[in-house]
């Protein structure tokens, strides 16, 4: 028995929940936000360098690209506008096996992600390697749409998203933590979702 007003009428936390960060809301479906307009860049248009500073490593065209390992990876997604997608399914390049193909360890303890339209972020090495990332080619079994970042976009799925740089064309080793894009407008420069990392100055 219950006594009267001793029942909260709470739910108890759900597997779901537990996966939810702080701030977050669950989306069923796929918001499209860009920095400016969506480029529309052909897959024999398509190159992907390796660069260390200014140096190119090595480049990729996409067939050469498309050559190499291919992984799938189902994971989260975390918006920095506060939604969270469960399960997407990638399928792509870890960083891992394009520098093994590189035949290169990481040089540097930052990168800066690189775009076609201009669009840049940094990330910790460290946040690229070890499975933690890949350039993803495909989405749900299919090329990965222009508005979603086709035909390769950068997946950093334990960051916010707006890390996962759409559009990308390369990654630069750096030896410094250099701000990107978002970054220099006020955006935090690691961006953990479960820290609530947002903005300059959140903890």
């Amino acid at each position: 028995m219950v006594t009267r007003g001793f029942s909260s009428g709470r739910k108890p936390p759900t597997d779901a929940d537990a996966r939810i960060p702080p701030g977050q809301y669950l989306e069923q479906g796929f918001p499209v936000l860009s920095a400016g307009p969506t480029p529309h860049v052909r897959a024999e248009e398509w190159s992907f360098t390796l660069k260390h500073g200014p140096r190119p490593i090595k480049k990729w065209n996409w067939t050469e690209f498309n050559a190499l390992p291919l992984t799938r990876m189902t994971r989260d997604i975390h918006c920095v506008t506060a939604w969270t997608k469960f399960d997407t399914a990638w399928q792509g390049v870890l960083v891992d096996d394009i520098l093994a193909d590189a035949g290169i360890e990481p040089l540097s303890p930052f990168t800066l992600a690189l775009s076609f339209d201009g669009y840049t972020t940094n990330v910790p090495t460290k946040d690229l390697t070890a499975g933690k990332a890949m350039v993803a080619l495909l989405y749900e079994g299919k090329p990965i749409t222009p508005d979603h970042g086709g035909p390769a976009r950068l997946l950093v799925p334990h960051l916010y998203f707006w890390k996962s740089a759409k559009w990308l064309n390369g990654l630069q080793f750096t030896e410094r933590d250099e701000p990107g894009f978002w970054e220099l407008r006020g955006y935090h420069i690691y961006g953990d979702p479960w820290r609530e990392q947002r903005y300059t100055g959140d903890p």
